[in-house]
């Protein structure tokens, strides 16, 4: 298992657009992914639950992942939050 706190840097955060970029990129994924967000704990797989999130640029956010493919889940998905 892999549990990292990653600062988001999407102009948008993960709202509208790059929240469901993001959810078909964790889809691609075999490994369990989770992020966890003021106390908050939801499915990297789920838009609902990425945008109830509420997440905006600059702030931190802890994923998890546990999986085969856990270490390309999690350099996929850094690149993805901390691209400009």
């Amino acid at each position: 298992m892999i549990n990292k706190d990653i600062t988001v840097k999407k102009e948008h955060g993960l709202h509208a657009r790059p929240a469901a970029e993001f959810v078909k990129l964790a889809s691609t994924f075999e490994s369990e992914i989770t992020l966890k967000y003021n106390d908050e704990e939801v499915d990297a797989k789920s838009i609902m639950s990425i945008m109830s999130l509420g997440v905006s640029t600059g702030e931190t956010l802890n994923i998890s992942i546990e999986g085969t493919d856990q270490d390309a889940a999690l350099a996929s998905i850094t690149n993805f939050l901390t691209e400009v």
